[in-house]
């Protein structure tokens, strides 16, 4: 019987290669198996590192198209479908977005998050059905995860995403000839090379190491340049717990200076938001001059700060 035209292409893959330097790892004692997969793992920063001008572009992309009233789409299957769960259910506690802002998307549906759903990668229609129940549509971004570059439901989002004029952001381990042989073609592409897994083809180790470092810095980084920090303190948490009410104290008391007692007053005074407090502290003005600064400064409060200053001066 012949090899089938899939065979081939999933046989061409870098993430489908034997890593020479884990052969043995059956063999090995526990300590030698942990140095081997830790080795591995230290290779990925440095090949995240070779990729920051794409990720860079991708940020800016991203930004702007929040700024217009856009939202964040990730599309993954497996691994990398958890992986951009994980990341946008983060965003809201962390940075107090909407949860609708950043949404991660998985072929098979919720179900997928907790048990593999086998086959549902192959499903593009999955991923056809998610643009119209979410009503994506431009100013939207999509932003693909797929460690093999090839997962049917991820290329068939960016597809849709490009046929309607949503920006398309693509993350994968193989090379970007590779990817493009695919036929993958994003309007930004995110090819970080990490080389054959530990264990032949379980890409939820070091690829999926190198998608969550990723995930992070787009995220991040999108907040930063959306004014959720001052300095490299996350301003814009939502209290929805008493772990996160007391973080806000302490936010107010080391920025500012203030006591615990009087953070607890600014917090109340402030309904809680921790940036208007800060506002109101450092700019020395109330709550609804802080609001209003703030809304003119597009939520930054450096700016807001500076704002009230040079109309004090």
């Amino acid at each position: 019987m012949p090899e089938t035209d899939l065979f081939k292409e999933i046989s061409s893959l870098q993430t489908e290669k034997r890593n020479p330097l884990s052969e043995q790892i059956d063999i090995s004692s526990t300590t030698e198996i942990l140095k081997i997969i830790n080795n591995e793992d230290r290779l990925v920063p440095e090949a995240v590192s070779k990729v920051i001008p794409e990720i860079a572009e991708a940020v800016n992309v991203i930004v702007e198209a929040i700024k217009k009233g856009g939202r964040l789409f990730y599309f993954g299957a497996g691994t990398s479908g958890r992986l951009g769960i994980l990341d946008a259910a983060e965003c809201p506690p962390t940075f107090g977005t909407d949860p609708n802002l950043v949404q991660g998307l998985i072929a098979g549906g919720k179900e997928a998050v907790f048990i593999a759903q086998e086959g549902a990668e192959d499903k593009a229609e999955y991923a056809v059905f998610y643009f119209a129940q979410r009503n994506i549509n431009p100013p939207d971004v999509i932003c693909g995860i797929a460690a093999s570059g090839r997962t049917p439901f991820v290329k068939t989002a960016i597809e849709k995403a490009k046929q309607i004029g949503c920006k398309t952001i693509f993350i994968c381990t193989v090379s970007k000839e590779k990817a493009i042989q695919l036929g993958v073609s994003p309007d930004i592409l995110i090819s970080c090379e990490v080389g054959p897994e530990v264990i032949t083809g379980s890409t939820r180790m070091k690829s999926g190491t190198a998608q969550k470092l990723i995930l992070n810095m787009i995220s991040t980084a999108t907040m930063v340049k959306l004014g959720k920090t001052y300095g490299n303190i996350m301003v814009d948490l939502k209290i929805t717990n008493n772990k996160l009410k007391e973080r806000a104290k302490r936010i107010l008391m080391e920025i500012t200076g203030i006591s615990y007692d009087q953070s607890v007053e600014y917090l109340e005074k402030s309904h809680g938001n921790v940036k208007a407090a800060l506002v109101m502290i450092l700019g020395k003005t109330d709550y609804e001059n802080a609001k209003k600064i703030l809304d003119k400064s597009d939520g930054f409060v450096r700016i807001a700060i500076e704002k009230i200053q040079a109309n004090l001066l």
